[in-house]
């Protein structure tokens, strides 16, 4: 009789535990239109622009050019800065700088960085590239997912357009292509690729032509806590041009990125009482 017993108990349990997932399965969360993205990406953007406090890091910057002297390639340790600045009417802008510490393993004796590339703008800008805002400079397309995997990040492809009067508002100037890759829990993007096949290295000036080139710039995203908000920022920034792509006499330039140790930049003060000598 015990034995019948737990026999129909383990029926039983199974018969509800299918059945529990047959609800279960009815409640999946449906992939989200492009344009409820774009919305989320819009409010993320916005509390990004308005809420992100000035903060510094560690930066280490590896440039170079091949084919090349080893003495142009550098790799420099630096204090990265990113303040917010007011501007005269009102608003403010998220202003990149850098203090550098050492380059090719010794200490810095000059701050102008000479290296091969550089790239500024990618915290200011970047997250902007896909974004509601934009959507007269470029054209989205949401791939489609996998519905057994609601789990898996979103992909959004984008291309520029200049048919727009309002092309002055377009944060990508040149012809480009791109990949977006969004996180479905907070919907933040993680990845970021903007493809340029005909940047212009060097505009032309009088009888010569400008030299142009392929380039393709990347960014890695993580979450950050900083006053005791998140904020999604840059931990790996790249960018690579090649001139003269598929010949025999190409020349790439490269610039890898990496940031970590996140600090919020602040100034604090206190009264010292006159009978107190103040600390050094």
């Amino acid at each position: 009789m015990r034995n019948k017993f737990r026999a129909s108990s383990t029926i039983a349990l199974l018969t509800a535990s299918l059945g529990m997932s047959s609800w279960l399965h009815g409640q999946v969360q449906r992939t989200p239109t492009l344009g409820e993205i774009l919305q989320r990406l819009e409010a993320n953007l916005n509390h990004y622009d308005t809420r992100l406090p000035s903060l510094f890091c560690d930066e280490e910057v590896i440039s170079k050019v091949e084919p090349g002297l080893p003495s142009q390639n550098t790799v420099t340790e630096a204090i990265f800065r990113l303040r917010r600045t007011p501007n005269s009417d009102g608003t403010t802008s998220l202003v990149e700088s850098r203090e550098i510490k050492s380059a090719n393993g010794k200490a810095a004796v000059k701050q102008n960085l000479e290296s091969p590339t550089l790239l500024d703008g990618a915290f200011e800008g970047g997250l902007a590239v896909v974004s509601v805002n934009q959507a007269a400079c470029i054209n989205y397309m949401l791939q489609r997912t996998n519905k057994k995997r609601p789990a898996e990040p979103y992909t959004v492809h984008f291309g520029t357009v200049f048919t727009s009067q309002d092309s002055a508002k377009c944060l990508l100037s040149e012809k480009s292509t791109g990949v977006a890759v969004i996180d479905p829990a907070s919907m933040e993007i993680t990845h970021l690729e903007i493809r340029t096949p005909r940047h212009v290295i060097q505009p032309g000036y009088f009888y010569q032509s400008a030299v142009v080139g392929q380039r393709v710039i990347t960014v890695d995203y993580k979450p950050v806590a900083l006053n005791g908000e998140t904020f999604w920022l840059p931990s790996m920034i790249e960018l690579q041009v090649i001139q003269g792509a598929g010949s025999f006499h190409k020349t790439v330039w490269s610039f890898h990125a990496t940031y970590r140790n996140y600090h919020q930049l602040q100034v604090t003060s206190r009264i010292v009482p006159g009978n107190e000598k103040p600390v050094q």
